[in-house]
């Protein structure tokens, strides 16, 4: 899987380098070379000489360089209600919010997914994931303007086509107007995979069929959605044991916890991954192990729902893949994935394991490489290793807010959001000292504001 060799190069030099390798290798002083859209090589010292094509040389003195970050769990739409129901658990936070929710429509969301990219991007997210969920009828084509707002900011993105068909006269949360029938959401999943998924090796946008949550699915959906995805060759997400409530709703409802509900209809598996899995019990994590699902573990979320603290040590030391995730920014307003790295080794500090927890390297493997494995792309995004697709970001740490830290990787976990000099997605330069190359912040801003107030105007009037 090599760059031709008549690639055009770009030369990175005297940067502390984190590979996040299965070896956690890393060089106090180092180069990278990329060539096209991919790496080429590096190691210690200087670049090779004699490179040929080489189009551009960054001395990343002052440095450290690591894999993008990978988000393996959002909700875009959500950017334009944030700050509303601040002080809510999960449950009685889906109720306030649902029915302003189920009144947006395509122009809402391009904006939405805009806003949710470009606050990922500039902070170091290479690879981003929507789980979309919400399309009421005569909302426009939603999937696609989330697909058109990542391929316009260059990130690499995978769509989780999300769906609802269990609503309040069900005994759901979601109003009845805003969910789908099973069949119509289901050919709809099945109409966007065929669409816009890439199965290739430096795919772009990638889909993957996700129906909600056990709350707001029927037993049906959920079972022919991991059906599908498996027909299809794709993977499968959904929500899974993140509050006490969802609990005690699946044990009333199926006369069972979430994990044995979730195995029941199919949807575990080395191709599904579940976000939060906050509460899990020994034999949660070990079926999680055993078919090998994966968890998006989202701290701050999960704090500010009040849902609990997840078992993440646990699940790494059975073998479960973890990756990070922002979740949606009504329930995570600040919308960054690299606060994420902090909050997911304080947070889980404050569990069983107290100091022994997670370490900061522990941390930046969770938002890189384990993000990777986590959304199937371990073998060409996640770490720094020749052959592997070209997503990398320079962080500085020579400034105020890390100079005085001597580890890299310690700076950039332990200290204050590091700003980004520089993040490439498949070979391409998306951001510059901390502003997008590829889109206008202040137009996003501008528009995300006209349309969470267009949204509100919506859903006060009914």
């Amino acid at each position: 899987m090599a760059a031709p060799s008549a690639a055009q190069r770009i030369v990175i030099e005297n940067a502390a380098i984190a590979t996040v390798d299965a070896n956690d290798t890393e060089y106090a002083s180092g180069y990278l070379v990329v060539a096209g859209n991919r790496i080429e090589s590096l190691g210690a010292g200087k670049a090779p000489e004699n490179l040929e094509n080489v189009v551009r040389r960054i001395d990343a003195t002052g440095h450290l360089v690591t894999p993008g970050l990978v988000n393996t769990h959002h909700h875009f739409y959500q950017w334009i209600t944030r700050g509303l129901a601040t002080d809510h658990n999960l449950f009685d936070w889906l109720v306030a919010l649902y029915p302003t929710w189920a009144r947006i429509d395509e122009q809402m969301v391009r904006v939405a997914a805009q806003g949710s990219l470009a606050m990922m991007a500039r902070g170091g997210v290479t690879t981003a994931m929507d789980h979309h969920y919400v399309f009421p009828k005569g909302s426009g084509d939603l999937s696609g303007a989330i697909i058109g707002a990542a391929s316009e900011m260059g990130v690499r993105f995978t769509l989780a086509r999300g769906s609802m068909d269990r609503s309040e006269k069900d005994g759901g949360l979601p109003p009845d107007f805003a969910v789908e029938t099973t069949e119509g959401a289901l050919a709809a999943t099945e109409e966007t995979v065929k669409k816009f998924h890439d199965a290739s090796f430096d795919a772009m946008t990638q889909v993957a069929v996700a129906p909600c949550s056990p709350f707001s699915i029927s037993t049906e959906l959920l079972r022919e959605g991991a059906a599908l995805g498996r027909r299809l060759g794709v993977r499968m997400h959904t929500h899974g044991s993140e509050t006490v409530e969802e609990e005690k709703f699946c044990h009333e409802l199926f006369g069972m916890g979430p994990t044995d509900y979730f195995e029941s209809t199919g949807f575990l598996g080395e191709d599904v991954w579940m976000a939060h899995c906050v509460h899990m019990n020994d034999s949660d994590i070990a079926a999680f192990a055993r078919t090998k699902t994966g968890v998006a573990h989202c701290p701050s979320s999960n704090a500010r729902l009040a849902a609990g603290i997840a078992r993440v040590p646990d699940m790494l030391k059975a073998g479960v893949p973890v990756g990070l995730g922002v979740d949606g920014t009504a329930s995570n307003e600040s919308g960054e994935l690299h606060t994420e790295l902090r909050n997911a080794l304080l947070i889980n500090r404050l569990g069983a394991h107290r100091e022994a927890a997670l370490n900061a390297r522990q941390a930046l493997r969770l938002g890189t490489y384990g993000g990777a494995q986590v959304l199937g792309r371990a073998d060409n995004i996640g770490s720094l290793e020749a052959g592997k697709l070209a997503d990398l970001v320079l962080w500085k740490i020579d400034g105020l807010g890390h100079s005085s830290i001597a580890d890299p990787v310690t700076a950039i976990v332990f200290g204050a959001a590091a700003p980004v000099t520089a993040s490439f997605v498949n070979g391409k330069q998306i951001v510059e000292n901390n502003r997008l190359l590829t889109v206008d912040e202040d137009t996003i801003a501008r528009d995300a504001r006209t349309e969470a107030q267009r949204l509100a105007r919506i859903a006060a009037q009914g």
